[in-house]
C-alpha cells in the first residue's frame, strides 16, 4: 500500500527517476518552459520550486547545493539571473497550463513554465 507516500513512481527506479527529474528541472530552467505530461509536470514544479527557494539566498551553501545537481554555469544562471526575480514571492514561482491529450497515446499533456 502507497498510503502517505509522496510522488509518483513512473516505472522507473529511483536513480532513473531522479534523473528524469533533473533533466527536466535542468530544461526547465535553461528554456523558461516546456511541454510534458501533465502527472511529470506536477512532479517537477515541487522539485523546481525547492531549487529556486535555496537559490534566492544566493550563499555559497545555495550555490553547492545546486551545484550537486546542475552544472556551473546552469547553477550560475540559476543563482544571478532566475532566482533574483522572484525575491519578492514566497512561493508559486511556476504555472502549469493543460493541453489537450497527446494524439497518439492519449496523455494528459501539460506546459510549465517559470513565471515573470
Amino acid at each position: 500500500m502507497r498510503k502517505r507516500k509522496q510522488g509518483k513512481k513512473f516505472h522507473r527506479t529511483k536513480d532513473r527517476r531522479k534523473a528524469l527529474i533533473r533533466g527536466l528541472a535542468e530544461e526547465l530552467f535553461k528554456r523558461g518552459k516546456i511541454k510534458t505530461t501533465e502527472t511529470k509536470a506536477k512532479t517537477l514544479k515541487r522539485f523546481a520550486e525547492k531549487f529556486l527557494t535555496r537559490a534566492q539566498k544566493g550563499d555559497l551553501a545555495a550555490r553547492r547545493y545546486l551545484a550537486r545537481s546542475f552544472s556551473k554555469k546552469l547553477t550560475k544562471k540559476i543563482v544571478d539571473e532566475i532566482a533574483p526575480r522572484f525575491k519578492e514571492r514566497k512561493g508559486g514561482y511556476t504555472r502549469i497550463v493543460k493541453l489537450e491529450p497527446r494524439k497518439s497515446d492519449g496523455a494528459k499533456m501539460a506546459i510549465i513554465e517559470l513565471l515573470k
